[in-house]
Formats: structure tokens, sequence, C-alpha cells
């Protein structure tokens, strides 16, 4: 063999490896996708400031000056009214429920205090589980007391333009007073840590009996594909109450989150979170010929997860078509549940409009799951 670098071999080498790639179509195609995935994600989906916050108004004042300081709000453009109240406690549940980010109320003889120079007092009620989400809103908040009602005050309240504002602007962040963003990270990781290790776990299952050589000798059992699948993804639900232990003895040792919820809530939400992501790493099993693959699979699945749960970047800041994508993954409706019971002290009742959606989750997955088994055992 010749000793000296010789560019036809190497051209064959390379046309060998290039044939043995395209051949593996599934690596080709994440190879391409995860890219164009991160680039339309991070081009079009993310936004850190979000707009058009849903806002509910109790609105006790319909004099001008009220009129007029709720139009300044909403051509900030932070503020979409999308819900008026007449009871200050219906629109408080509304903010709990996650309905809207912000609720507003105009007091009933506003106007009249304001003329005579009492600074009446303009509530301002924020759902603070997500700092990032509303902070911008609330600085806007602070400079539209300086010029909302510039127009209005003419004449003999001319003299009310000067500062400081005519009236007082009284902002309360509910369930995070402090606005620390380790009340919404902690939360949000432990969605995202479980989804991470129970479908990465899981999905190298099935791959790693067929690779071993063991793939045959499962399919001689008389074992039904709901128990292979049961079976297999109980011991994880234990890895992963395991890990829930680690990160809610950091969250509460560590970084002090509030448990303002039920814990048994919690554990019990927690375990049809693990299970929809179980069923999914399994359904990737069976769709992956080697680890690889199902590797792959899993990163393709995390990646939006992350992105387009609201854990990372504010979910109402992303366009709707990234939104519906969002409402879909269950990591989305988790977030929510896990940050209502620790933060604002959900019940179970308020947590069903999240629940259903990871129930429904778990039934597909897990049919795919069973329909591809059991074409494997042809």
């Amino acid at each position: 063999m010749s000793a000296r670098f010789s560019w036809p071999r190497t051209w064959a080498v390379f046309i060998k490896e290039f044939q043995q790639m395209m051949r593996d179509r599934l690596t080709f195609a994440m190879a391409v996708g995860v890219p164009i995935l991160q680039l339309v994600l991070f081009g079009y989906a993310i936004n850190t400031d979000p707009k058009g916050l849903p806002t509910v108004l109790v609105a006790q004042d319909n004099a001008p000056m009220a009129r007029s300081l709720v139009a300044a709000l909403q051509n900030t453009g932070y503020f979409q009214i999308t819900a008026v109240s007449g009871s200050e406690r219906e629109a408080e549940q509304m903010v709990d429920d996650g309905q809207v980010q912000f609720m507003i109320v105009i007091p009933p003889d506003f106007s009249q205090r304001l003329v005579r120079g009492e600074k009446p007092v303009l509530l301002v009620s924020v759902d603070a589980t997500d700092p990032s989400a509303s902070g911008n809103a609330i600085a806007a908040l602070n400079q539209l007391s300086q010029q909302a009602l510039r127009h209005d005050l003419k004449g003999p309240l001319a003299q009310l333009q000067q500062p400081p504002p005519p009236f007082e602007l009284r902002i309360h962040r509910r369930y995070n007073p402090e606005g620390l963003s380790r009340y919404n990270i902690v939360p949000g990781l432990i969605g995202t840590i479980l989804t991470m290790t129970m479908v990465m776990l899981t999905s190298l299952a099935m791959t790693r009996e067929r690779e071993r050589g063991t793939m045959e000798n499962l399919l001689a059992t008389p074992v039904r594909p709901a128990e292979v699948m049961v079976g297999k993804i109980l011991p994880y639900v234990v890895v992963g109450y395991v890990q829930l232990g680690v990160i809610l003895g950091a969250a509460w040792l560590l970084f002090e989150v509030p448990m303002e919820g039920s814990f048994a809530l919690l554990m019990a939400m927690i375990g049809v979170f693990m299970l929809a992501n179980l069923a999914v790493g399994f359904t990737f099993s069976t769709l992956a010929r080697n680890q690889l693959q199902a590797m792959q699979m899993t990163f393709f699945f995390f990646l939006p997860s992350m992105l387009l749960s609201g854990f990372m970047f504010p979910f109402r800041g992303m366009p709707p078509w990234a939104q519906y994508l969002g409402e879909a993954l269950p990591l989305t409706h988790f977030l929510r549940i896990v940050r209502g019971i620790l933060l604002k002290g959900n019940e179970a009742w308020q947590l069903l409009p999240e629940l259903w959606p990871m129930l429904l989750f778990l039934l597909v997955a897990g049919a795919v799951a069973l329909k591809r088994y059991r074409q494997t055992l042809d």
C-alpha cells in the first residue's frame, strides 16, 4: 500500500460515507430539520417584550377622565381589555385562574377626587408569577401617570399637569411581590427536567432491546403490548419522583420558593405529566432503529417544548400560531399547573382547564405507541 496521501482513495471514502449517511434518512432529516426549527422559533416565535396582555377592567367611574385613562392604557399597546367586570372580587378570580394578566380598578369617585386635587388611587393588580411577561408593561404604567390626562387637564385644571401626577398609581404584584425570577424559573425547571429525562430514558427502552439482541426473546413471551409499555414505563415513574424530590428540596431549601397549594395535588399532577412524557418516549423507542435516532427524536421534541411552553420566554408574547403549537405540548399546561399550585395556591377545580389537555395528550401518545408496538410483532 502506498504511503503517500491519495485524493482518489479519499474521494472513494467520501462517497461511501455520504451514501451511508443518505441511507439513514431519519438522521439526515434531523440534521437539516433541527437548524430550520431553531431558526423559525427564534426568529418568529420568540418575543421578550409581550404586548396585548389580557386585562380585566373594573370601571366604577365612567366620566370623561376615566375613559381617557382607559384609552391611554390601550394606546400603550401593552394592555388589551378582554373583559369588563363590575365586581372587584370577580376580577381577582380571573387573575387567580390565569385568564388575564392585569386587573385595573377605577374607583367610583376617581374623577371627582382628581378635580379636587385629592390624588385618587388607580389600582393595578398584576399576575407576577412571570416577571419578564409583565415588566415592560409595568414600566409603561409608570410613564402613563404623567401623560394620560394631559388633554383633559386644561384651563383651571392645568395646574394638575405639574408633577407630582394628579393620581396615585398603586401596583400590586400578586404571587411574587418582589419580582424574583427564581419563583418563575425554579418551578419551570421541574417540568423541563422531567420532560428531558422521562422522554430520553424511555425512548432508549425498546431500541436497547434491539441493539442487545433481546428483542426477539421479549416478543416470544406472552406479554401483551400494553403490559410491555406499562412495565417499561413504571420504573421511570419511580426515577421521576426521585428527581422531583431533589428538585423540590432545592426549591424550598436553597431558593425559598413558596408552597401555597396542596402537596398531594401537586404530586398527582406531576404523575399525569410524567406519564404523558413517558408515553412520548415509548413512542419514539418504537420508531427509532437505534439509540442515536431515539436521542435525536428526544431533542426534536424537547426543543420546541422548552421554547414554546413559556419556560424561557413569555407565552403571551408569541404569535398566535406559536401559541397554538405550544398549547399542544404537555409542558405548557404543566408549567401553569405547577406555578398555580406553588405560587397561587390553586385548587383542583381551577386546574381542570390545564389537566384535560395533558390527559388527552397521554391517551393519543399511548395509542400511537401501542399501535407501533403491535407492528413490530409481525
